[in-house]
């Protein structure tokens, strides 16, 4: 499943995408935004459903199960799967109760290629941010980690450029 993750990861950049976060109405499940717009958590949701995982699907059938151990930053009174899949402190939460946590560290040899990373992207902020980790390695000798900040899909050197909130293994369940 790594190897799936990680090629899946690799791909993203060569699909551009324009960084665009507003609530669209999407197909049920296997559902997605138009291929050329996204956020950062798209990009983990397209990884995932290239390697035949249904993120969109698993988190709302998840929200719906367990709807109190996810925040409810939003206002919203119910699951929707239009958009739960795509925020990150949904997916972080998901990812806690069915993948691996593992711990936040400053040592590099800790991040493995096809693990989920997030960050909080501005200081003493929520600013949510997720990327994977691939198998290439950048100028700093770390793993180099595939995400969209706004640029579309890239695959760069920041595993360490911002507050690490969030370190999983998901390989499906």
């Amino acid at each position: 499943m790594t190897a799936a993750l990680v090629a899946a990861a690799l791909d993203r950049p060569n699909h551009p995408a324009r960084y665009e976060p507003k609530y669209v109405a999407i197909p049920y499940p296997n559902g997605d935004v138009p291929g050329d717009t996204g956020v950062c958590a798209d990009e983990i949701v397209r990884v995932y459903r290239a390697a035949g995982i249904d993120l969109q699907q698993k988190v709302h059938e998840d929200m719906v199960a367990a709807w109190a151990d996810y925040p409810h930053k939003w206002g919203a009174r119910r699951p929707d799967k239009n958009i739960d899949h795509r925020r990150v402190p949904n997916l972080a939460a998901f990812f806690r109760r069915h993948g691996e946590t593992l711990a936040l560290s400053t040592n590099a040899a800790d991040y493995q290629p096809g693990d989920i990373v997030m960050w909080n992207l501005v200081r003493d902020g929520d600013l949510p941010h997720v990327g994977m980790v691939v198998n290439v390695r950048g100028a700093s000798g770390r793993w180099m980690v595939e995400h969209n900040i706004g640029g579309g899909p890239q695959v760069e050197d920041v595993l360490f450029d911002w507050k690490l909130t969030g370190h999983y293994r998901y390989f499906g369940r």
